[in-house]
Formats: structure tokens, C-alpha cells, sequence
């Protein structure tokens, strides 16, 4: 068998200029004529100032180092680990970063703000732009250049854009209930069929609500038929052609706010009258997927080139949301003065959650030795700052509130959602010190009510690695942007006897990547005082958000009086 080709990017003819600028030493990147802004990935229009005049522009290659991380874990065809993932603030326009590769240099050699160059290598028809340090450097590293929207400043801007809550006379939320939940057996590796556990979670959640299958008129998933990964069964297609549910209404997508997107989306068609009781359901098998692929007894395409987002980081080694995170990590640190103790403390609260959790994957104690001590993915990130690859389904059903005397419990109320879109959605041009993709939903979020991070009683926010949690933490505004480390204090406020008890049944650090839909579940399962050893008392808001880096949303629930 042939070795595996090492990645590369699709070339086209619109980006074609990118790709093969460096036959000829050069740097070409996408400028608009009207503004004079780079553009990066290249589009056929100029984001900042709609402008459709734009071509290739050869620039000095010079910029400034605005991230790295040292990726341990992710190896990839020809790029064997450990590489040097990095981003590059261009000279010419700062907001523009490239996603890149190190190289002529170490680890402990490089500092953010210093001086880079690029270079180039040629493999077969493409000439990727790597980047060293210039022979010059500065007295001292160049400060950081700041993004577009600084994350101080995204509230304020999505109060601008969102309608004051007296004009919207009455909300969609208030038409819908959470009628049920439940989930399927979790576990690593459990070499199950994922269509399996979608049905075992669907019953359960229908069963939970005292409904049965013929009462549902509706069906929602993230993200849908067609992903491959270990990311689903195979969506509604799947699930209709075993239940056979025949719905009015059904829905299913990657492209919502997070996963917990379905959601929403039944709110909605629960108020519009397009159903009654919708079934949510979201699956991962990505453990046992992994396995397999590991025996190859499932097939794996190799050789093909890259298209789409992921084509602009890849061929450098950036194949994981991980080395954006990492960098992302790095640049908080750099600001604001944590540390990976301030990561920490979230991983150690997730662990001891999970002990009082019979479900969670990872129940055994750890300590603050434990996770620095812990092999290292890609730096700053450890083992214990990922989250948890597993098998499991989880099913949420979504009813109109006329029918709440008909339910077999008080149903959980919807009190708000957040899912307006005001970062950039391009991971390496986005926030930079924040996970992209969480400042505008928590901040629409609080224009939807007159509830306030004070009136929270948990928090189940999303932790596919710990940053992604921190980032939620500021962004709601239980403490100010760059205020994590004290806030934590020690991971005392987050314990669940803490100020915000936070990740009660372990979060994805622990209890298992459910991709967001498990932290709903453990959230209804609280507000109804349903959580045995893990029952935060007097729990009556709760506050979810669901995913990051793609596009995100959040919700705030509360127990119906």
C-alpha cells in the first residue's frame, strides 16, 4: 500500500495566485481597490468595505509573530510531530493573519510581537508560505496588534444592533417548553451501531416527557445526514427510516447556533404551529469510529487535496481546532496574566463533578500535579485541557407550552437565547484572545430578558477544551473580560457550592464530548432537581451555551413555577 499523501490544498482558480506566488519569491495576497484592505482567504468581495474590486497583491513578506504552538500530538503525512503551528500578522494590514508553519527556528527562540519572514516550500504544484525570523529583530517584540472587534468591546455593539426587549411584545420562547429528556449508554469504545444509541435516547427523552412516538410531530438534529467522522447516525434520513415518524416539520444542519441549534430551531417551528413535540437528538461515536478506522474496517480516503476552511491551515499542520485554541490560549496568557493553573482549575472542577456522576467516562480523582504534569498535546495544552472522545446519544424534547398539563412533569421554560454572529467566522482571523464565536450570542443573549448573570444558579458551559469554558465565562459576564483568574479563585467559585456552580456532571472534560447537547440534558436535569449527589440546591436559572469556533448559541432556562 502506497504511503499517504501529505496534505495539500485544492487549488483553484481563485486561489491559484496564493499558492504558486512563490515560484517566484514572492508573497501574494488579496487586496481591495477601494479600501486598500488585504483580504484573506481570498473572496469575491471585500468584507470591510463591500467593495468588489479586488485582485492579488505582492507584498514584502514581512509580519509579525502573532501566535504559535507546538503541536505533539497531531502528525500528519510528511509533517511529522512535533511542528510548529503558527499565525503571522502581515506588515502591510495587521488584521490580516496567516495560518503557518515555523521553521529555522526552536520553541524556546521565539517570542509573540517578534519579527518574521517568509519563505517557501515547494511541494508538488504548491509553494506554501512558511515563515522564520528576520535576520532583524527589534529592541524589544512588537506589541500585539488588537483585533477588529476587541472582545471589551461586543456587548456593547450587540445592544446597538439588537432591538430593545419592550418592542418585542412577545417572545418565541414563551410558546415552547422543554418537555423531556434522556440519553443513551456512554462510554469509550462501546462498538455499538450510533443508530442504536440515537434510538435508545429518543425513547428514553419521549418516555421522560410521557409522551409516546406517535405524539412527535416533529424532528431536529445537529449536524444532519452526509458527516462522516464518527459525527452522527446519518441525521433525520436515519432516524424517520427506523422510527418511521412521519414528521410535519423536520430540520437538520451544522450551520446553527452550536449544536444545541436544534433546538432553537424547534422552539421556533413550536411556535409557528408547524409542530407539537419535537425530538431533538444529538449522537457522536467518534471513539468507537476511531477504532475502526484504527483496524481499518471502515474506509478512509486518502491522497485527495483539501478544500473549504480547513485548506488554508492543514497543509502547515493546523489540522485540529486545538491549534487555533492553543494560540488562542497563549495570546490570553500574554494579556491578561494567567496561567495554565487558570486552565486548570476548570479541568479539576469538571473531574470532581464527575465523580458524583455515574455516567461520566473519567470519575477518578485528579490534582493540580496531575494535569501539568500530563503529556502534552500542543502547548500550552495538556491531556486534561481536551475533552473526552466518546459514544452516546442525547435526545431533548421541545413541546408547545399549551400542552404542559398534558406532560408528565413541570417542564423546563425557555427564558432567552443568544445567536447573533459578530466575530469573524474565520478561525485565524477571528478574536484572538477568546474562543471566536462566543461574545455575540452571550451577549444577545442578556438583550432577550431582564434576568441577569446574577440570577444564575449553574452554568453548563461548553468545554471541548478549558479555554473554550473560561471563554464563556467572561463572555456571559460573570466577571470581566481578562478577570478569569481571579474569579476562579482557586476554582472555588465554580464548585458547586460555589458563586457559579459550573459543569455539574462533569462537562465534556469528564463526563464525555456530547457536543453541547449533554450540558442541556445535566441543565434540565438540575432545574428539575433530578441530579441525586450532584443536585445543586435551589436551582431554578440555568444558563447553557452550546459550541464555539463555528457558530455558537446559548440559552437561559428556567424552572417553571
Amino acid at each position: 500500500m502506497s504511503a499517504p499523501a501529505r496534505p495539500l490544498p485544492l487549488v483553484t482558480p481563485w486561489n491559484e495566485f496564493y499558492w504558486t506566488s512563490g515560484a517566484e519569491g514572492r508573497l501574494r495576497v488579496q487586496e481591495c481597490a477601494s479600501c486598500t484592505a488585504l483580504v484573506h482567504p481570498p473572496k469575491p468581495v471585500c468584507p470591510r468595505c463591500r467593495g468588489t474590486r479586488v485582485a492579488p497583491r505582492t507584498v514584502s513578506g514581512l509580519g509579525t509573530l502573532f501566535g504559535f504552538t507546538v503541536s505533539h500530538r497531531f502528525g500528519l503525512p510528511g509533517l511529522p510531530a512535533p511542528t510548529i503551528v503558527a499565525q503571522v500578522a502581515l506588515e502591510e494590514d495587521p488584521r490580516v493573519k496567516l495560518t503557518t508553519r515555523l521553521v529555522d527556528c526552536a520553541e524556546d527562540e521565539l517570542s509573540l510581537g517578534m519579527r518574521m519572514e517568509v519563505t517557501f516550500e515547494q511541494v508538488e504544484d504548491v509553494w506554501l508560505p512558511l515563515f522564520r525570523p528576520a535576520g532583524e529583530q527589534p529592541d524589544e517584540p512588537a506589541p500585539l496588534p488588537d483585533d477588529e472587534l476587541p472582545a471589551e468591546e461586543a456587548r456593547a455593539l450587540v445592544r446597538r444592533l439588537s432591538p430593545p426587549l419592550s418592542s418585542l411584545g412577545r417572545k418565541f420562547e414563551d410558546d415552547a417548553v422543554l418537555s423531556g429528556v434522556g440519553q443513551s449508554a456512554i462510554g469509550r469504545r462501546l462498538m455499538k451501531d450510533p443508530l442504536a444509541l440515537t434510538v435508545a435516547a429518543c425513547q428514553a427523552a419521549v418516555a421522560d416527557a410521557g409522551l409516546t412516538m406517535d405524539d412527535i410531530d416533529g424532528l431536529s438534529t445537529y449536524p444532519g445526514g452526509g458527516f462522516d467522522h464518527g459525527f452522527g447516525e446519518g441525521g433525520i434520513t436515519a432516524l424517520e427510516a427506523a422510527l418511521r415518524i412521519r414528521p410535519a416539520w423536520f430540520n437538520g444542519g451544522g450551520e446553527t447556533p452550536g449544536p444545541g441549534g436544534s433546538v432553537i430551531a424547534a422552539m421556533l417551528a413550536v411556535s409557528a404551529g408547524l409542530a407539537r413535540h419535537v425530538l431533538c437528538f444529538r449522537t457522536v461515536w467518534q471513539s468507537t469510529h476511531d477504532q475502526l478506522l484504527r483496524e481499518r474496517r471502515l474506509h478512509h480516503g486518502e491522497g485527495g487535496r483539501i478544500s473549504g476552511d480547513m485548506g488554508w491551515g492543514m497543509p502547515f499542520g493546523a489540522s485540529s481546532a486545538a491549534h487555533l485554541l492553543a494560540q488562542t490560549a497563549q495570546r490570553y496568557f500574554h494579556r491578561y496574566g494567567a496561567t495554565r493553573e487558570t486552565l486548570g482549575w476548570i479541568a479539576l472542577n469538571q473531574r470532581a463533578n464527575a465523580a458524583l456522576n455515574p455516567t461520566a467516562v473519567y470519575r477518578e480523582p485528579l490534582s493540580m500535579d496531575d494535569y501539568l504534569s500530563a503529556r502534552t498535546i500542543t502547548t500550552p495544552f495538556g491531556l486534561y485541557d481536551c475533552d473526552v472522545p466518546c459514544d452516546a446519544s442525547v435526545a431533548v424534547v421541545v413541546s408547545a407550552a399549551d400542552t404542559m398539563d398534558d406532560l408528565r412533569v413541570r417542564p423546563v421554560r425557555v427564558e432567552a437565547v443568544g445567536t447573533r454572529i459578530v466575530e469573524a467566522l474565520e478561525w485565524d482571523q477571528s478574536t484572538s484572545t477568546h474562543e471566536p464565536q462566543v461574545m455575540g450570542p452571550a451577549a444577545h443573549l442578556w438583550t432577550r430578558t431582564t434576568l441577569r448573570p446574577r440570577d444564575v444558579d449553574v452554568a453548563q458551559l461548553y468545554d471541548g477544551f478549558t479555554l473554550n469554558c473560561l471563554s464563556w465565562i467572561e463572555a456571559l459576564g460573570f466577571c470581566g473580560i481578562g478577570e478569569a483568574k481571579d474569579f476562579l479563585d482557586g476554582g472555588k467559585n465554580i464548585a458547586r457550592d460555589g458563586v457559579l456552580p459550573l459543569n455539574t456532571h462533569g462537562g465534556q472534560l469528564a463526563h464525555g464530548r456530547t457536543h453541547g447537547m449533554g450540558l442541556l440534558h445535566e441543565a434540565i436535569v438540575q432545574l428539575r432537581g433530578e441530579a441525586g449527589p450532584r443536585q445543586v440546591d435551589g436551582a431554578r436559572v440555568a444558563v447553557v451555551s452550546s459550541g464555539g469556533l463555528t457558530p455558537s448559541g446559548a440559552m437561559l432556562l428556567r424552572a417553571d413555577s
